[in-house]
């Protein structure tokens, strides 16, 4: 979203679902101010002035928040919009981060009328893949009725011998080839990742991180970015398949960030065979799954990356994401200001409390995979 045209489809083909209507007019949200706080990076993908322009026109002041300067001068704010991600991370090691997010937890303590997107803890827990990936590995028995699930991992916690970790894998019916992805889920090491082909290659892992059976896909990568009560299904490209079970091929090491951009054109993606196309992500499945991790995240802000097997036809989950990027998702301005409206007709109408997103959703009871970690 680096230009003005952030309401338009950027790439790839968009589903689109939305039970909000537009934003409202100039006199009904009059004089309300949100603030962001939000990294140079994520101010200038998200393009943040073009989006004050556009509350503007709605009688909405968007300001940004310098987490180092008091806050109190900048407020009030009715809501904060922020990506903390640097800090929080930054913070188990930096003191001045733990200042900053200190003074900036202090501040949403003193003024419980400022709604906060999203939750700071809710956000925290994205942030440790091993605390995301065990809300994923409930979606099977939650959401079983859709054919939901997300395939087997293991945790990696520290170093450990080279057979306990082989004899984990095998006990908890992980299968070749394995992808590895870091325990953090933040940062550009986060996105470097490996493909582990055979028993012998688990040496070449780095803990702590997490193991994950790979799913043949057919190189689609479905990413559902959720704005409130609106979600969008962008398509990217991604890891062409791979033949089942082990062999003797080197661990390949790549950027998951480069393979799925939507430009990318990499070997990795590039399917070796004629592969008929794969049906699209049910519209009605996905929306289940979106109300579901509404509800287990208790956030209103974030993306879930969801893939095809090529062999069931079923929806896999294979990643949660915090505040993403929303590239190629038309009318995110709008979705974003109606969201942001929402909520302060609910704190209105309730009074002050955080307000994530939607109400709870039915779940069925079933049997859970199983994961274990070392």
């Amino acid at each position: 979203m680096e230009s003005s045209g952030a309401d338009i489809p950027l790439s790839g083909s968009l589903c689109g679902h939305s039970a909000a209507a537009g934003p409202r007019t100039h006199s009904q949200m009059s004089g309300r101010r949100v603030g962001f706080c939000l990294s140079h990076k994520k101010r200038r993908r998200m393009n943040l002035d073009a989006f004050a322009d556009f509350c503007a026109g709605h009688g909405v002041e968007v300001v940004e928040i310098d987490l180092a300067q008091p806050l109190v001068p900048q407020g009030p704010f009715d809501v904060i919009v922020h990506k903390l991600s640097d800090v929080i991370v930054e913070a188990e090691h930096d003191s001045q981060s733990q200042q900053l997010l200190a003074n900036f937890q202090s501040y949403v303590s003193a003024h419980p009328s400022t709604v906060l997107l999203d939750p700071l803890p809710a956000m925290t827990q994205l942030l440790d893949r091993f605390a995301s990936y065990r809300i994923m590995s409930k979606l099977h028995n939650s959401l079983r009725d859709w054919r939901i699930c997300s395939p087997p991992y293991l945790e990696i916690h520290s170093d450990s011998d080279l057979s306990s970790i082989q004899q984990a894998v095998m006990t908890q019916g992980l299968s070749f080839p394995l992808i590895c992805k870091t325990r953090v889920a933040h940062g550009s090491l986060s996105h470097e990742m490996s493909l582990i082909f055979s028993a012998g290659s688990l040496a070449d892992i780095h803990p702590p991180c997490l193991l994950q059976s790979f799913v043949n896909h057919g190189a689609v990568l479905h990413k559902v970015f959720v704005v409130g009560d609106r979600h969008f299904c962008v398509e990217r490209p991604s890891l062409k398949n791979f033949p089942s079970g082990p062999c003797d091929r080197k661990t390949i090491f790549f950027n998951s960030h480069q393979v799925s951009k939507p430009e990318s054109s990499s070997d990795l993606t590039a399917l070796d065979e004629q592969m008929p196309c794969l049906p699209p992500p049910s519209s009605e499945a996905v929306a289940a799954l979106v109300k579901e991790l509404q509800v287990q995240l208790g956030m209103a802000l974030f993306g879930v990356d969801v893939i095809i097997n090529i062999h069931t036809h079923t929806l896999t989950v294979i990643d949660i994401n915090i505040f993403p990027g929303y590239e190629g998702v038309p009318q995110f301005f709008s979705s974003l200001l109606s969201h942001i409206e929402y909520v302060l007709d609910k704190q209105t109408s309730a009074g002050p409390q955080a307000t994530g997103s939607p109400e709870s959703a039915q779940t069925t009871s079933g049997p859970c995979p199983a994961t274990t970690g070392l």
